[in-house]
């Protein structure tokens, strides 16, 4: 069993981890469609998001005022790490394949890797794991259409 705090970083590095890069993802491609503005944005989200997201994790733990400074500290890095070892795994579509195929990968590999720890996390709570995973999913989706079109709304108003 994962202690509660590797949990909670690992969870909320995946979850976001996933929902960020994607959505960024789909926006730049929409808007550049641009192989060198999707990968920066990528290491972007790795290095700068992954840090916030950790920094936010570790001012929250504190704030519940119930956590040792290790464990505080155990779910600060769990975080940066998941972030940033998810985010970058988006990479390598694009490294392997043409941007719009790559786009379609990494779409699909985010919503299977949100679906299975979703189903994951909703059985070990004895919930619903398929209700669990639609209302993930469900968001997921919503995030890659919104940033689709404004993609498409920044690349035919400003490109």
């Amino acid at each position: 069993m994962m202690k509660h705090s590797l949990k909670i970083g690992f969870s909320f590095g995946l979850t976001s981890g996933i929902i960020t890069t994607v959505g960024l993802m789909v926006g730049l491609h929409s808007g550049t469609h641009s192989k060198l503005v999707v990968i920066g944005g990528i290491l972007t989200i790795a290095i700068a998001d992954a840090f916030s997201d950790a920094l936010g994790i570790h001012i929250s733990e504190e704030s519940e005022n119930k956590h040792t400074a290790k464990e505080i500290w155990e779910s600060t890095v769990a975080t940066f790490l998941s972030k940033f070892i998810f985010a970058l795994t988006f990479i390598v579509p694009l490294l392997l394949f043409p941007l719009s195929t790559a786009i379609v990968i990494s779409v699909l590999w985010g919503l299977s890797l949100l679906g299975i720890f979703s189903f994951y996390i909703a059985k070990q709570q004895h919930a619903n794991p398929w209700l669990a995973v639609l209302e993930h999913l469900v968001v997921a989706l919503m995030v890659i259409s919104i940033t689709h079109y404004v993609g498409d709304w920044i690349g035919s108003t400003f490109g």
